[in-house]
Parts: structure tokens; sequence; C-alpha cells
């Protein structure tokens, strides 16, 4: 790209979920059409974007339709297959690139490239074998066993204590390529969303603290609690060195655990704008998904600032239900009686139990403002506090 790619234009996303539906928000406003590639007819993504390509990833037809639609294409979605990627690079700039994807859709390959990187990482076995399951060291147990693909919000993952639970795990899964963690001693776990340009130029939003539960995102807290100035330059050096090593372009997230010494390791990596990430549309000046249009269209990189302390709350499908299971719609006007509330609904026309359903986003002037505000949101909804 020797040009940027200014507004008029029309810039493509591959994946037609929340995160395209936000990308689709950020381009627009800035003056881009959008074109979205899903086979689903009701995609959130393509039920707001100019075009609409329904079909699958690897459709010939719909890959060269996005190629000559749009200036410039995105991913939304880690398992979008890189080959699309790469196909659609030969045509029309594509960021983050095919090769560099399919490094962080296997988790061996992942932990390989981080480990090159210089970047600590939990320690772990490749089992893809009967011979590397009996050769797994004792140190990895207890330990997590997690599918080498296609895994994500927790899934394909198990807790295993023993040999024998390995075993069984391992059978569980179906016998696939896995990876085999060492359970550490973890204090809390957090993630950097950090965007790259062609050029290698890169910038980052604040640091934020994130808490899981069932293995799917719940809560995002920024600024970080417990993250000191040392803490976070360590953590924004361990992502730029994975973004370098990937040689990537466009808006990469790195997650991080922070162990009970106060050291540093890394988790995972997501070749997209990321969940924890969502907050920055209403607590920083510069949105995750400003800086995915920035990245793919060759505009300028600026460093997003906090203007507001937030907390944001995952909204999954469960609330669309009472206790005895009948369908329900939450109570949005006492949520949105909040100050600092702002709802974010991804358009998704059937709530089920564990779908991401849409986020909600607390900011206020102070950590303890959002966390209070966080507090009365949770209570209205039936939500965990913190």
């Amino acid at each position: 790209m020797t040009a940027p790619i200014l507004p008029g234009a029309t810039l493509g996303v591959l994946g037609g979920g929340q995160l395209g539906r936000m990308f689709a928000h950020a381009a627009q406003q800035l003056g881009y059409r959008t074109a979205v590639l899903d086979a689903d007819a009701s995609s959130p993504a393509g039920l707001v974007s100019h075009l609409h390509v329904q079909t699958g990833y690897l459709d010939a037809g719909g890959l060269a339709r996005m190629a000559d639609a749009c200036a410039a294409i995105t991913t939304e979605f880690e398992n979008v297959p890189a080959d699309a990627l790469r196909t659609l690079a030969a045509r029309v700039p594509t960021a983050p690139a095919g090769d560099a994807v399919a490094v962080c859709q296997d988790r061996a390959a992942e932990k390989a490239l981080i480990e090159r990187c210089g970047v600590p990482c939990a320690p772990h076995a490749l089992i893809e074998t009967e011979a590397q399951l009996a050769a797994v060291a004792d140190s990895l147990l207890p330990g997590i066993l997690k599918t080498a693909r296609m895994g994500y919000d927790g899934k394909g993952q198990v807790r295993v204590r023993d040999r024998a639970a390995l075993v069984a795990a391992w059978t569980e899964l179906g016998r696939v390529p896995c990876v085999l963690e060492q359970m550490l001693a973890l204090d809390f776990e957090i993630s950097l969303v950090i965007a790259r340009d062609a050029q290698g130029a890169s910038v980052a939003l604040p640091i934020q603290r994130n808490l899981h539960r069932d293995g799917i995102l719940a809560v995002t807290e920024v600024p970080a609690p417990g993250v000191d100035a040392a803490l976070a330059e360590r953590a924004h050096d361990a992502a730029r060195r994975i973004a370098d090593g990937l040689g990537y372009v466009g808006v990469l997230c790195v997650e991080l655990f922070v162990l009970k010494d106060g050291s540093l390791v890394a988790n995972e990596m997501a070749p997209r704008p990321h969940n924890s990430g969502h907050h920055s549309i209403d607590s920083c000046d510069v949105s995750q998904f400003d800086l995915q249009v920035r990245c793919m269209a060759g505009l300028p990189l600026v460093a997003p600032r906090l203007h507001s302390a937030a907390l944001m709350l995952n909204l999954l499908g469960d609330l669309w239900f009472d206790p005895a299971g009948r369908e329900r719609e939450p109570d949005w006007a006492a949520v949105l009686a909040l100050p600092g509330a702002h709802l974010h609904l991804y358009g998704k026309t059937e709530a089920r139990r564990g779908r991401k359903m849409g986020h909600l986003t607390l900011t206020a002037s102070s950590p303890e403002g959002a966390r209070l505000q966080v507090d009365r949101a949770a209570a209205i909804l039936g939500l965990p506090g913190l």
C-alpha cells in the first residue's frame, strides 16, 4: 500500500458477528462503505453494511466479489480460514495476513512463536500421539488440556489433575492434537490490544484486567487494578515483541497472566479486536475498531487516551431467561437510568445461554465510581457482583 485508502472507499471484513458489526460502525463513522462476507443472512455485521456477500469463507465466487468491491479487507474471527485471506491478498490489501492468522489458529505454533520472540509462556507439551501422551512430564500436572485448533471462550479445554484424567480428557476431546499447559499460580489476567501498521509502528490501548466465568470473559476493568508502571511496561514489551515477530499489520490482542510471584507469562493471542477491548468505544478517544480501520486503510495511528475509568460487563443470552427458563427481556430502562451506562446490543435474533448478545460499559470519573455503577447494574440484571 503506497497511499492511504481514503473515506468513500469500501472496506471489507470476513465474518459477520459482533466484532464485524462494530468494525462496520467505526468505518462508516469515518465515511467508508463496508462489505461483509458471512453465510448467515441475519449476521449482525451483514445487517448494517452496504454489501453482504452471503456465502462461505472459501467460496471462490464470494471471495472474488469481495476483492472486486473492496479497497482493503480484514477479519473479525480468528477461525476464518487463513487460505481465504491468502486468496484475497493476491488481489487486494489484506490485514492481518493469512500467515499471521494461521499461527494464531494453532496453539502449538502460537506458543512456539511466543517463545521465539523471547516472551515467557506456561510450560507445555504437544500431544498428537500415544507416545507423546505417555511422555508428558510429571511437572506439567495438574494442567489444562487444550485442543490445538478451534478453541475459544473456554471451548476445547479440560482441567486435568493426574495422568488418568489426562488420558480421559484426550479421549473426550476426540484424540485430536492438543497442548497440555501446566496450571500456574495465577494472581489475575490482563490483556493488551496493540495496533501495528505496515511500517512497524504500533500503539496500544490501556492495559485491561479481566475476570472470566465458565471460561467466558465476564468483566473487564480499566485502569487495570494491580498493574504498576513496571508491569505495564513488561506487558507492552511482550505485545510489541509478538506483533513484530509476526510481522503483524492490524489489531492484535495478547492475553497475559500475572502470577502470584509477580512474573508475567503470555497465555494466547487473537488476531483481531477483542472482547476485553470493547470498553474503548466509550472510555477512550480512539477505540480498538478505529485502530482496525486505520491499520487496514494506511491511516496514521495515534495512541488512544483513556478519558474515563470503565468496567465492561459481557451480556450473555442467559439474561433473557428467568429462573424458570421462561424468555424475558432484561430491564434495560433501569440499566440505562444509571449515569455512565453505555449499552451495546449486537442485533442477534435469538438469545441462547452462553451466547454473547451484547455488552454494557459503565464509565465514571474514577475507578471507584465505575465499580459502584457496575455493582448497581449487576444487581439490576441479576449478575454476580465484583
